[in-house]
């Protein structure tokens, strides 16, 4: 099939890849525009840009879908299918009808579950063991379009969302081409997605990150894991703000017996931990503001703080 690719961050590029090395045909590819980034916040082409260039495929960056310009130029390149990863932006009515055979989206969750902008994340937020990816037809509704398939991924206990990501970008990549491959001969049927088992993976925003002393600890660890490496856990100390890598799990040795408040932090068998409403989880690496990313051990040697307690 001619196809016009859809998506944006790194997450996407796998897809690109997997449909450049198929049987279809892809003739250029819509990604978000230039946009600030870094410390000198200088304007970056998104990851997907930059590997359609280095294919030497056209790219097309409007500022929304809606553009009468872009949809111009979509109709002229009249794709058979345009398949989506992680566009960023929703893609209007307009837009839908061009392609003969519509715009096939690869989602990270196991929809219904999950629908919205932060799958993975909210699988690991609330402790899911099995996720996976789904490849469904776009529709008006946010991530509501009848199921093409799926492939299921287990959530490893130690698993960031940039580490349970970066395999779903690789399997959900073999899936989208896979469903593109049965579309194209007439073997494979979207099914309406159940009724029931509907949940919304709203963004993560800087507020969710703030790390939340006063919850258990496996409900700590997850927080942390769900905001890592985007966008970014954190906690304060004395008003200052410190990033915060994958905490720890202890057994009840390391924990040790002394009651911790939330928050508090102290050494313990040669380990930093750190007080939550159940027992102390262990700190891994953190980062004072304006500093380099560091083992907890070495931070702790150069606090000078009367009041030893993270909020």
């Amino acid at each position: 099939m001619r196809l016009v690719f859809v998506g944006t961050p790194q997450v996407a590029v796998p897809s690109l890849d997997a449909l450049l090395a198929s049987q279809h045909t892809v003739v250029a590819v819509v990604t978000r525009p230039d946009a600030p980034a870094g410390r000198g916040l200088r304007m970056m082409a998104s990851p997907v840009a930059e590997r359609a260039r280095q294919a030497g495929l056209e790219v097309l960056q409007p500022q929304r879908p809606s553009d009468p310009g872009f949809l111009a130029r979509l109709g002229e390149l009249a794709p058979d299918c345009c398949p989506v990863t992680a566009y960023g932006a929703l893609i209007p009515s307009a837009a839908l009808g061009i392609p003969g055979r519509g715009w096939v989206n690869l989602h990270f969750s196991l929809l219904p579950a999950w629908r919205g902008a932060a799958p993975v994340q909210r699988a690991i937020l609330h402790g899911d063991e099995i996720t996976g990816a789904t490849t469904f037809l776009l529709v008006p509704e946010l991530d509501a379009g009848p199921v093409f398939g799926m492939v299921t991924e287990v959530v490893k206990p130690s698993d960031t969302a940039g580490d349970l990501l970066a395999r779903l970008a690789v399997s959900g990549a073999d899936l989208l081409v896979a469903t593109l491959d049965g579309i194209e001969a007439g073997e494979l049927e979207a099914r309406p997605q159940p009724r029931d088992g509907i949940s919304l993976a709203p963004k993560i925003g800087r507020a969710d990150a703030r790390v939340d002393w006063t919850r258990p600890a496996p409900a700590v660890d997850r927080q942390v894991r769900a905001c890592t490496p985007a966008p970014g856990a954190w906690t304060v100390l004395d008003g200052a703000i410190i990033r915060l890598g994958p905490v720890a799990l202890l057994g009840s040795e390391d924990a040790g017996q002394e009651v911790m408040k939330p928050g508090e932090v102290a050494q313990r068998r040669g380990r930093v931990v750190v007080g939550t409403g159940t027992v102390p989880v262990g700190l891994g690496h953190v980062q004072p503001a304006g500093k380099r990313m560091m083992t907890a051990a070495e931070w702790l040697r150069g606090v000078r703080s009367s009041q030893m307690v993270l909020v």
